[in-house]
C-alpha cells in the first residue's frame, strides 16, 4: 500500500533568469508554496523541478512542515491557507501561494 502524501509549507527564494516574469529591477523572490509528498524531501524534490519548468531559478529552499506540525508549533493558520493546503492534497500539486520580489536597497 502507497504511504499518504502529507502537505509541506516551503519557504523558496529564488534568483534571476531570462524568462523568469520577476520585475524588471527585482533581485529575485521569496515563494511560499505548498506541496504534497511522502515526505518533505519529496516535496522540495517536486516543488523545484515544478519552478525549474516555470523558468525560475530556486537558489534555496526552507521547510516549515505539515500543517499538523505547524500547528503543534502554534502557527496560526488562516482558512484561506488550509484551502491551499487542502488543495495541493487534493491535486498531488504544488501550490505557489505567494511570491515577493526582492529588490536591491539603494541605501544598502
Amino acid at each position: 500500500m502507497a504511504k499518504s502524501k502529507d502537505v509541506y509549507t516551503l519557504l523558496v527564494q529564488v534568483g534571476r533568469k531570462s524568462g523568469d516574469g520577476l520585475p524588471k529591477n527585482a533581485t529575485g523572490a521569496g515563494l511560499v508554496c505548498y506541496a504534497a509528498g511522502v515526505d518533505e524531501a519529496e516535496a522540495v524534490r517536486e516543488t523545484v523541478a515544478i519552478l525549474k519548468q516555470a523558468e525560475l531559478a530556486p537558489l534555496d529552499v526552507e521547510g516549515y512542515g505539515t500543517l499538523s506540525e505547524r500547528e503543534a508549533a502554534g502557527h496560526d493558520i488562516p482558512d484561506e491557507e488550509r484551502a491551499l493546503m487542502q488543495r495541493a492534497a487534493d491535486e498531488n500539486a504544488v501550490i505557489v501561494a505567494q511570491m515577493e520580489p526582492f529588490f536591491d536597497d539603494p541605501k544598502g
